[in-house]
C-alpha cells in the first residue's frame, strides 16, 4: 500500500535525472520518509543535461550523488541487440525510453548494494509505463528491495502542481507553465510528451524537436553514408570503425541535419490508456533501416518470416519491461543465431527526412543474379514454373470444384462437372 514503507526505509537510491519530477523527489522523501538519499544518475548521453547535477541533488538534500558513465553499456548490451531484433512497437516506436530503463533499474540495484540501501526510487508517474519498466527489473534482480514511487503516493497530481512544490522548496527546475513538455533523452532518442500534445490534433509546433532539423530546412543535396556490420553489429561508419557508442553519436548527427527519425504517434500504453508521443531518433533511424535491408539479402525466405514474428513480441517485451525475463533470453538465443550471415555494407542516401537504401553487400548474399535475370540463364528453366504453380494453387482449385463461396464475389457459379469422376 502507497505509504506503508514511513519510518522503515533507513536509506533509498533514487534514479535521478535532474528533471522536474525528480528534482521535488529528493525533499519529498527526506520529509515523508526522513530517510538518507543517495542520487544515481545514469549517463546514457543525455549531454549537457548532466551538467550541474551532483551540486542540485546534494543542494536539494541528497546525502551523496553518482554519476556513471553507461553510453558504452547501453550501446552494445541493450540498443545493438535491441537493433539485431528488428523491434518496433507498434509500427513506429524504436523503443528509446523502454530500453533504457532496465539498464538503470540494474545499476540502481548494484549502488543499493554497494552502499547498504534497503529501498529504491524512481520518478515515473502512476499512468505511465516506465514505472513497470523500473519495478519489473528490482523484482528481477532483487526483491528484497523496497520500492517508493512517490507519484503513486503524494498530493501532486500534475506537473503545475510539481513546479509549485518546486517553488515552494526553493528546488530549481529548468521546466516552465509554458515548456512543460515531459521529454526524455538518451544516445538512442529524445521523447516528448505532455502538455499541448495531449490533443492529439494538435500539430507540434517546430520549436518543439529538439534532435532534428526540419525535413523542409534540410540540406537540398542528398548524402551518401555507408554503414558496415559483423554478424548483425554495425562496427564502421564510410570504412571507419568505430565504438557502439561513438557511432551512434555520428549518425545521430549525420541523421540529424537531414531531419530524419521523427515519429508522432499514438499508442497505447501497458496501463491500458492511450498516450500521445513525439520522438526523434536520428541514428537508430539509420541502423534499423540499414540492418533490415542487409538482412533482406542473407537470411532466406522462412527464417526472415518468423523472425519478423519474434521481432512483434521481442518489442512487447521491451515495452512492458520485462527486459529481464526468461523469454527476452529465449528470443535473444534465436535471434543470435540469425545473425551471423548479417556481415555487409549497405549504402543509404540519406535526403529530407528519408533514409533511402542505395546498395547493400555481404560475403553470404543469397542474391544470385543468375538466377534472378530475365534474360537467358542456364540455370532455371522458366516452364518449370508451370507444375509449380499447379501444385501451389491446388487448394484453391479444390475449393472452386466443391463450389465454395469466394468472399466478396457475387458471381454465377460454372459447370465443373466435367472435372467430377464418373
Amino acid at each position: 500500500m502507497p505509504g506503508s514503507l514511513r519510518g522503515k526505509v533507513k536509506k533509498v537510491v533514487l534514479a535521478y535525472s535532474g528533471g522536474l519530477d525528480t528534482s521535488i523527489i529528493i525533499p519529498w522523501l527526506k520529509e515523508t520518509y526522513g530517510c538518507e538519499i543517495i542520487a544515481f544518475t545514469a549517463d546514457l548521453g543525455q549531454g549537457e543535461e548532466l551538467d550541474g547535477l551532483e551540486e542540485k541533488a546534494l543542494a536539494s538534500g541528497a546525502s551523496k550523488f553518482i554519476l556513471k558513465d553507461l553510453r558504452e553499456e547501453f550501446a552494445e548490451d541493450y540498443l545493438f541487440r535491441l537493433l539485431r531484433s528488428g523491434a518496433v512497437y507498434e509500427r513506429k516506436y524504436l523503443l528509446g525510453t523502454a530500453i533504457a530503463r532496465p539498464l538503470i533499474a540494474k545499476h540502481q540495484v548494484e549502488i543499493a548494494h554497494q552502499e547498504g540501501a534497503d529501498a529504491v526510487a524512481h520518478g515515473a508517474t502512476g499512468k505511465g509505463n516506465d514505472q513497470v519498466r523500473f519495478e519489473l527489473t528490482y523484482m528481477a534482480l532483487d526483491p528484497r528491495l523496497k520500492i517508493i514511487a512517490p507519484w503513486r503516493e503524494w498530493h501532486i497530481r500534475s506537473r503545475l502542481d510539481a513546479l509549485e512544490y518546486a517553488r515552494a522548496k526553493g528546488v530549481p527546475v529548468t521546466a516552465t507553465e509554458k515548456t512543460i513538455y515531459s521529454r526524455d533523452s538518451n544516445l538512442w532518442h529524445l521523447s516528448h510528451e505532455g502538455g499541448p500534445l495531449e490533443d492529439p490534433w494538435y500539430e507540434p509546433d517546430e520549436s518543439i524537436w529538439l534532435r532534428t532539423v526540419s525535413p523542409m530546412n534540410a540540406p537540398d543535396e542528398p548524402e551518401y553514408v555507408e554503414i558496415e556490420f559483423e554478424s548483425g553489429t554495425p562496427v564502421a561508419v564510410n570504412g571507419k570503425r568505430m565504438s557502439p557508442a561513438k557511432l551512434i553519436e555520428y549518425l545521430n548527427a549525420l541523421g540529424s541535419t537531414h531531419g530524419i527519425g521523427r515519429v508522432d504517434m499514438v499508442e497505447n500504453r501497458l496501463v491500458g490508456m492511450k498516450s500521445r508521443g513525439l520522438y526523434e531518433t536520428p541514428g537508430g533511424t539509420i541502423l534499423s533501416i540499414a540492418h533490415k535491408e542487409l538482412e533482406s539479402l542473407v537470411l532466406d525466405h522462412a527464417t526472415m518470416q518468423f523472425k519478423d514474428l519474434v521481432a512483434l513480441k521481442y518489442g512487447e517485451l521491451v515495452y512492458q519491461g520485462l527486459w529481464f525475463s526468461p523469454l527476452r533470453e529465449a528470443l535473444d538465443a534465436f535471434i543470435d543465431n540469425t545473425q551471423g550471415p548479417v556481415t555487409g555494407v549497405v549504402r543509404l542516401k540519406l535526403y529530407k527526412g528519408n533514409v533511402i537504401p542505395a546498395g547493400r553487400k555481404s560475403p553470404f548474399s543469397l542474391y544470385r543474379e543468375d538466377f534472378a535475370t530475365f534474360g537467358y540463364d542456364d540455370v532455371y528453366d522458366q516452364a518449370d514454373a508451370a507444375g509449380f504453380i499447379r501444385l501451389f494453387g491446388l487448394p484453391l482449385k479444390v475449393r472452386a470444384l466443391n463450389n465454395l463461396p469466394v468472399a466478396g464475389l457475387d458471381l454465377p457459379k460454372p459447370d465443373y462437372s466435367r472435372f467430377k469422376r464418373d
